[in-house]
């Protein structure tokens, strides 16, 4: 078992065994330094790993839980269908780490129907994926949480996740709500993907392979790697409609762990940074909201 924390009532909080599910952090930063620093224990805190009781001592404490978003969908020849969801997940549990907050399992069937007649993929419409998240956080709000991080592993997921964080912050008065992608928190050109146009569209490529080789080295297939020119384009396309083989970049065969393990400790960074500053960030002055007795026609 790796090493239980205290919550804040005192009690172990479990952070897992040392099974797939709760790796340790792959990464080359300070983990015990940036922790104490952010707010951490240095493991993550899983929270289908809580007893219910610790779950509720949890959301009392730290009011807030990262919701990893990925998908399910075909990612080239040499890539496996998980992608989005290992990375997501992965940088989560770092964040976790390094922040305190928890981490709830991933959804990892997002918004990918437009890959079109590649096999493999397990797709949500856009209306389904607003649904399941909009239900993830009533039940969280139920227990006390009142702070919600969508980490978003899939660039098509963007449209739904943004709507579902305006719903849920007009039904829940009380909660904030947003949703950003892991690579978010730093500025995109600074992000190497070999990309050259456009909106740094990217799948399957130099990115994301180097990053998989960082984590995921056994499931990388790099002798099946190709790439496909990006092009400069005003409109999105089904995937199958401008590539043969699921890929969309270029120089994927360039791709290596080294470079992926600094992109993800930059994603891993800078998100627990902004995660950190977030959940402690003061609410909004009430004073500023309308005055109901100014509106027109109102009585004094």
């Amino acid at each position: 078992m790796t090493p239980a924390v205290p919550d804040p009532a005192g009690q172990p909080v479990p952070t897992g065994p040392d099974l797939p599910t709760a790796p340790g952090i792959p990464t080359g930063l300070d983990v015990p330094a940036l922790a104490a620093e952010l707010g951490g224990s240095g493991a993550p805190v899983l929270w289908e790993e809580l007893t219910w009781q610790q779950a509720e001592t949890t959301a009392a404490a730290q009011n807030a839980v990262i919701i990893p978003v990925g998908a399910t969908e075909q990612h080239g020849p040499h890539l496996p269908l998980a992608v989005d969801t290992l990375i997501c997940r992965a940088v989560a549990l770092g964040v976790s780490a390094l922040t305190g907050v928890p981490v709830v399992p991933p959804l990892s069937f997002g918004v990918s129907a437009s890959h079109g007649d590649f096999g493999g993929t397990v797709a949500l419409r856009p209306e389904t994926m607003i649904a399941v998240v909009e239900d993830v956080i009533d039940s969280l709000y139920a227990s006390g949480v009142r702070q919600f991080i969508l980490l978003n592993g899939h660039i098509w997921n963007n449209g739904a996740l943004d709507v579902s964080a305006e719903k849920l912050r007009v039904r829940h008065r009380d909660a904030r709500v947003r949703a950003l992608g892991y690579v978010t928190m730093y500025p995109g050109p600074e992000v190497d993907g070999h990309v050259q146009y456009g909106r740094a569209l990217m799948h399957a490529n130099f990115f994301e392979t180097s990053v998989m080789l960082h984590l995921h080295p056994e499931l990388v297939r790099m002798d099946e790697a190709t790439s496909h020119i990006d092009v400069d384009s005003f409109w999105d396309y089904r995937m199958d409609q401008v590539s043969e083989t699921g890929v969309w970049g270029r120089d994927v065969t360039d791709a290596d762990a080294k470079h992926g393990g600094e992109e993800f400790d930059r994603c891993l960074l800078t998100t627990a940074r902004a995660v950190s500053a977030a959940v402690s960030e003061p609410w909004p002055d009430p004073t500023h909201r309308p005055d109901p007795t100014r509106r027109p026609g109102a009585t004094a």
